[in-house]
């Protein structure tokens, strides 16, 4: 008798190169695969130990040639211990209430998602998402993802969080909010909110996808401290001495074409 695995073999595939939408003059390439069947959800968990970001029903992860600026960065919130800076975010937006709903598109969300594009990511790809494209990006999802909404005092929408929920953490997948009141912080303010949602869930991790240390849209996830980065498939406590001397290294003898996962 011959035995077949009821398994489908997993497949991964390699982008084409592209223009990076963080580091000017760089191209990137990404590892992909779809999420999907009857284990999606375990094979999302394992992956997002891995690295690996989720989009759509797609996870992926870059490999890039002759660089490592993306490295994956996680909060172990029952250590985590908010700054001074932080601690007045919070208090700014103390009055702000937040409630966790399903990952269904509302126009609403869509207005306040278009304003956000058009001031803080003017030129790029989620610019001229339509509202079935920004519907799409809520709702397909194979694993257990849900919203956090952020009102203020008179029910108007401020701030969305899109987020994932894993066996070992959230992954916050994406947030938006309203730009006018950049005062207010309100990007750093879900971060927070998430930090507190994952402890009250018992949960060790936030996850925040890849920090970017020389992009100044991606370096401020360093802010939240301790923080763990994740080099040579390893998460480890990050010391910013130690990993720009690290990175410093790695960019000396990582020759042209070689790829490797962040």
């Amino acid at each position: 008798m011959t035995y077949t695995s009821p398994r489908h073999p997993q497949l991964f595939y390699t982008t084409a190169p592209m223009p990076c939408p963080y580091l000017p003059g760089r191209m990137e390439r990404k590892v992909v695969t779809e999420i999907g069947g009857t284990e999606a959800v375990a094979f999302h968990n394992r992956l997002s130990r891995a690295g690996f970001r989720r989009s759509h029903t797609i996870a992926y992860a870059p490999v890039c040639a002759s660089c490592t600026a993306c490295t994956p960065i996680r909060v172990p919130v029952a250590r985590f211990a908010p700054s001074r800076t932080q601690l007045r975010i919070r208090r700014r937006n103390a009055g702000l209430r937040a409630t966790r709903v399903s990952p269904r598109a509302t126009p609403e969300q869509y207005t306040l998602f278009s304003a956000y594009q058009s001031i803080r990511h003017v030129g790029g790809d989620m610019a001229s998402m339509t509202f079935p494209d920004y519907r799409a990006m809520i709702e397909d999802t194979t694993v257990e993802t849900f919203m956090i909404e952020f009102r203020d005092t008179e029910g108007t929408l401020a701030c969305v969080a899109l987020v994932d929920q894993l066996d070992d953490g959230l992954s916050a997948v994406y947030d938006f909010y309203d730009p006018g009141q950049q005062h207010r912080s309100l990007g750093t303010f879900a971060v927070l909110h998430l930090i507190d949602h994952a402890r009250m869930l018992d949960l060790p991790y936030l996850y925040l996808g890849y920090w970017i240390s020389e992009s100044r849209k991606m370096a401020y996830k360093a802010r939240f401290r301790p923080a763990q980065i994740m080099t040579r498939g390893v998460w480890h406590d990050l010391d910013l001495a130690d990993y720009a001397s690290q990175q410093a290294h790695e960019s000396a003898f990582l020759p042209d074409g070689m790829f490797r996962p962040a």
